[in-house]
């Protein structure tokens, strides 16, 4: 077998280890999206809920940091 081959199957292995990859990443999405939906049925606001996954995520500092810098936004427009 010639190295052109080699790395063809490599490359190939490769593409399709991404394929499979991007099916269950398309997968778990629809899966998420089914929670968000019962939760909407059950009366809860998605949006407040995505903010609070999203914020969850992040690092405390960061998170505190971003909520002074929102405080002191919303001091400035009149908004607290």
């Amino acid at each position: 077998m010639s190295e052109g081959n080699i790395a063809a199957d490599q490359l190939r292995l490769f593409i399709e280890r991404i394929e499979r990859l991007e099916e269950e990443k398309k997968g778990i999405a629809d899966d998420i999206r089914d929670v968000y939906s019962e939760a909407k049925s059950q009366g809860y606001d998605t949006k407040i809920m995505r903010q609070i996954v999203r914020l969850r995520k992040m690092e405390t500092h960061d998170r505190q940091e971003m909520e002074a810098i929102l405080e002191t936004y919303k001091s400035a427009l009149g908004l607290a």
